[in-house]
């Protein structure tokens, strides 16, 4: 990702702090929406998911610009989502849910720019944990 790109998902991502717990409370009702299926993959306590996905979410974001550190952490959790039955086009439906769930939390300061930054970031951090869940050597 380049410098700008980086930038703009981290000053963004600065907006969504404050509102972690209903961003992510927006986001599983959006994932659920586009996929009843995946309901079943939570059993547990889901303010609690949120607050695991929102301090990831943040650890990429903080890690954007040398990702090497925490790739393992992400391959892991890739290798781990296939237990669960997380598929390859389930990240897709993963991936909406999040830029959709931004553009609800940031209103008029999710521009284009920002979309697409957002974009290319979860896309570097999907193609990881799939290559690492699907990938066989």
């Amino acid at each position: 990702m380049t410098p700008e790109k980086i930038a703009l998902v981290r000053s963004s991502w600065q907006m969504v702090l404050p509102i972690k717990d209903t961003a992510a409370q927006l986001f599983y009702g959006r994932l659920f929406e586009l996929d009843p299926s995946l309901r079943g993959m939570f059993r547990g306590d889901m303010v609690e998911q949120g607050r695991k996905l929102m301090a990831m979410i943040n650890t990429v974001v903080a890690s954007l610009d040398n990702l090497g550190p925490i790739l393992e952490r992400i391959e892991d959790m890739g290798r781990g989502h296939v237990a669960y039955g997380v598929t390859e086009a389930h990240y897709d439906t993963v991936g909406s849910a999040l830029i959709w769930t931004l553009g609800r939390g940031l209103g008029e300061q999710f521009t284009p720019a920002v979309m697409n930054a957002w974009g290319e970031a979860y896309n570097i951090l999907a193609s990881a944990m799939k290559q690492a869940a699907y990938t066989t050597a």
